[in-house]
């Protein structure tokens, strides 16, 4: 049964086009859905103060679905600032330098590390972690600062970050807008996630190597082994003894290990999952602030807690009022605003989907090309995660118009949106791994683009398939 579309499905689907406009001229869409949140509300309810109070219960809808997501990111940034203070990750990495031999064993030892150090802490936390303590190896070994960056770059913030399998942000605010089951989002990204990262990171590492040759690039340093990066333990004081530190070297990944363990064994996934993650986060940062400080450790704890939660907010600042207007789109209507729809309505995106499968033909393969686009305009801003929940938002609608995909389309957005704007191409996005190797962020993200691209059409005819 087809609904007619009113006036708030035109008003959903205007604002949706209103804000990637302001996602491609790079300026910020908070005002944007804000807006779009007061007039669809005014326009369901008629009531001004109803209205005025939907804002504020979007805000609070949003906060409530992703506080987790937010909570476990802040306490996993908290305990990544112990070890990194306390010295434990030199001791954690230090054994990885001596597969560091040349050029080639650099680039993929950084980069297969980069990525699973990020499934566990997070991109911009395993930038200060990692690069600080190889990068001086690394250029050693003949790779430069640059092909350190894209290293760091493509495998953190590309491949860790758009499957996101383990703190599960990415596929919680998709599977959310798609509404559509988290694991199913998951499973679906899974093969397009390492063909988008294979084919990604091999064509850059071809540039790379091409333009070494060449003589293009050199392996100058910026930052000597003298010299380390800002933010590194150089300064710091020795809070545990050596021993005490290969200790926590090696239990910090071996609980992390079990983490993955039981929820293999327990079919643990989503909300479980996560808090599985953070709970072990926790104990990890009370255990190691309370043997490095000593007796300041109650209140070094606390600050480490401030530090990670200000962290937090700050990258889901703006996350919070993009996800607020597209949660409208779904089951959230009901709870923000109310029972406002058409009887038959099974929410604003379904509408409209099935409304556009009986006027235009759609295809999967269109279907796919347009996930990616929507993805990619998404990814505009920078964050990678502002715009996810319009791609699963877009996702649902088309998986409603074509009869089948929704995870694969889901996962095909999730994944071109965090490519581009999670720190591989928008240059403001990529300052974390340019400023620990200290290289312009305007060329690393020149370096990425070509090889970005070329992995983004080949995951996208690959997703033509699998849809």
């Amino acid at each position: 049964m087809i609904v007619e579309l009113t006036a708030l499905h035109w008003i959903y689907v205007t604002f949706i086009v209103l804000i990637i406009g302001f996602m491609v001229m790079r300026r910020d869409t908070s005002i944007v859905c804000i807006v779009g949140i007061f007039l669809i509300a005014i326009t369901a309810t008629g009531s001004l103060s109803h209205s005025i109070s939907s804002i504020f219960n979007s805000f609070s809808y949003a906060i409530t679905e992703l506080l987790s997501t937010i909570l476990v990111i802040s306490i996993i940034v908290a305990m990544s600032n112990t070890l990194t203070v306390t010295g434990i990750n030199d001791v954690m990495i230090s054994p990885f330098r001596k597969l560091i031999r040349n050029p080639t064993l650099a680039y993929w030892t950084i980069g297969i590390l980069m990525m699973i150090i990020s499934w566990f802490f997070w991109p911009s936390p395993a930038v200060a972690l990692l690069g600080a303590v190889l990068l001086p190896v690394a250029i050693r070994a003949g790779l430069p600062a640059l092909g350190v960056a894209m290293a760091m770059n493509l495998f953190g913030h590309g491949i860790a970050l758009s499957g996101d399998f383990v703190i599960q942000a990415a596929p919680k605010l998709t599977s959310d807008a798609a509404g559509i089951p988290i694991q199913d989002v998951i499973n679906a990204s899974i093969p397009l996630v390492f063909i988008m990262g294979l084919v990604t990171t091999v064509a850059a590492f071809y540039f790379l190597r091409r333009d070494m040759k060449r003589g293009v690039l050199t392996t100058t340093s910026s930052v000597s082994e003298n010299h380390p990066a800002e933010g590194t333990t150089t300064d710091q004081p020795a809070l545990l003894s050596i021993g005490q530190k290969r200790f926590f070297a090696f239990l910090v990944p071996l609980l992390f290990a079990a983490d993955v363990a039981a929820m293999s064994v327990l079919d643990l996934a989503g909300g479980d999952a996560t808090a599985l993650i953070g709970g072990t986060s926790i104990l990890i940062l009370l255990l190691i602030t309370l043997t490095s400080h000593k007796n300041k450790g109650l209140e070094k704890t606390t600050q480490y807690l401030i530090e990670g939660f200000q962290f937090g907010f700050k990258v889901f600042g703006p996350v919070i009022p993009i996800a607020a207007f597209f949660y409208l789109g779904d089951a959230g209507f009901g709870k923000i605003i109310g029972d406002f729809l058409p009887k038959a309505s099974q929410g604003i995106v379904n509408d409209l989907g099935v409304s556009l499968a009986s006027i235009v033909p759609l295809s999967k393969e269109v279907g796919a090309i347009t996930l990616t686009t929507v993805g990619a305009i998404t990814g505009l801003d920078g964050s990678g995660f502002s715009g996810i929940s319009l791609a699963g938002s877009v996702a649902s609608l088309f998986a409603v118009a074509i009869g089948k995909g929704a995870a694969t389309l889901t996962a095909l957005g999730q994944i071109a949106a965090i490519w581009i704007g999670g720190g591989t191409l928008v240059p403001w996005a990529l300052i974390p791994a340019a400023a620990i190797c200290n290289v312009d962020p305007f060329e690393l993200a020149r370096r990425n683009l070509l090889p970005v691209v070329i992995g983004l059409v080949v995951t996208t005819i690959v997703a033509m398939f699998l849809i």
